[in-house]
Formats: C-alpha cells, sequence, structure tokens
C-alpha cells in the first residue's frame, strides 16, 4: 500500500471522552476510494447521529462489520478507566487521546507520507509534527467518511464495553441505562452502588468533576 497514494485515507475519531462510567475507545480506520463509495452507499455517518436506543445499537454493530469487511486496514483501543484517570487528574486527557492515536498508527505501520484525518483541531494538530499531512479538524466526521467509520468502530467497542458493565451489575440493581454518560441513569446506578458499597464502582471515573492541573504540552 503506497502511503502517497491520495486515494487511501486514514480517519481517526474517539468515543466516551465525556462519560463518568466506562472506557473510552478510539478508533482508526483506513479507506480506499472504493471502500468510501461502498461505505458512503451504506450510509456511514457521525456514530453519534444514530442516537443511542438498541436500535441505534444494532445498526452501529451492523456498520461495524461492514466497515470492517470494506477496510484496507482498522485498529481500535479500549482506554481503561485508570488510564484515563491517570491522565485527566493531571489534565492531560488531550495528550492521552494523541498518545493512543500514535499507538494505533504505529500498530497499523502508518508512516509520515500518510494522509490522516482526525476529530478535533485541538487535540490531534500537535501530531503534525510526526505527520506532516495530518488534518486535525472538528466534525471530521463530515470532512470525511473515514473518520465517520473509525467513530463508528469507537462507539460500538464503547457500546459492547458498556453492555458489559451493565451486565455485571444488572443481578444487583437491576437494569443499567443511560451509557454511563452523567444523567438521571447512570447517578441512580452510581448513587445506589456508592449507598450499598460504600464507594465508587471501578468503572466510575473518579477524575470526573475533579481538580485538574493545567495539561502539559506534547
Amino acid at each position: 500500500m503506497s502511503e502517497r497514494d491520495d486515494a487511501i485515507v486514514y480517519g481517526v475519531d474517539e468515543a466516551g471522552r465525556g462519560p463518568l462510567l466506562g472506557p473510552m475507545t478510539l478508533a482508526v480506520v483506513a479507506l480506499d476510494r472504493a471502500g468510501v463509495a461502498k461505505l458512503t452507499e451504506l450510509g456511514v455517518q457521525d456514530s453519534k447521529r444514530f442516537g443511542s436506543d438498541v436500535r441505534a445499537r444494532a445498526r452501529r454493530r451492523e456498520l461495524a462489520e461492514a466497515i470492517e469487511e470494506v477496510a484496507i486496514a482498522h485498529r481500535c483501543a479500549v482506554v481503561s478507566v485508570d488510564e484515563i484517570d491517570r491522565h485527566a487528574f493531571r489534565g492531560q486527557l488531550n495528550h492521552l487521546e494523541r498518545q493512543t492515536a500514535r499507538a494505533l498508527l504505529a500498530a497499523l505501520e502508518v508512516g509520515p507520507a500518510a494522509r490522516i484525518i482526525c476529530d478535533g483541531a485541538r487535540i490531534f494538530a500537535p501530531l503534525t509534527r510526526v505527520y506532516p499531512r495530518l488534518a486535525a479538524v472538528n466534525k471530521g466526521e463530515d470532512a470525511h467518511v473515514a473518520v465517520a467509520a473509525a467513530s463508528v468502530l469507537a462507539k460500538h467497542a464503547r457500546d459492547e464495553a458498556f453492555a458489559a458493565i451493565a451486565a455485571k451489575y444488572a443481578p444487583e440493581f437491576g437494569p443499567i441505562t443511560g451509557g454511563g454518560y452523567l444523567n438521571a441513569a447512570t447517578r441512580r446506578f452510581v448513587d445506589a452502588y456508592e449507598a450499598r458499597h460504600g464507594a465508587l464502582p471501578p468503572e466510575a471515573r473518579k477524575s470526573w468533576g475533579a481538580p485538574k492541573q493545567l495539561e502539559l504540552p506534547s
């Protein structure tokens, strides 16, 4: 695969940066022109536009399977709550995202000549020091279907991770909804767990809402 071939584009996106409960995920998807056409035809777009109900999760699962079949290459990382907390307490969550993206690109043996589009201008712009042709843009899912595809893979992985958390605690607390985001459903579960066990569940981010140090340059 020639990385100087502009027909090949690497899209990078994350899911689950802001929830109170559960991991963050980040994905890279590489597409050629045929892949772009196929995924556009299938309706691949920003994963958040599908919603968060059962039907939305099923649709993301279907699209994730199609993306994995069509993509030239793909890779997804699940970032643990402990790793998030270690960085977030130091104000280095952006650094963690960059570090994770760079590790995924390295795992795919992506070189400096590759064309890469990342969702998040402020977060990913520093990676241009390593990848000069990288474009870090806001609303990257609208900029290229490769980013939208990465969004779907990341969100599907996040869906699966949260489903495992919900299944773990369902026998004790009943159905857990809310996706782990700061909403009434998530708060009910966290409060019930803390009242019963005297601590936050291990899947809860202790850094959520806590004072942060300024992010260090990277």
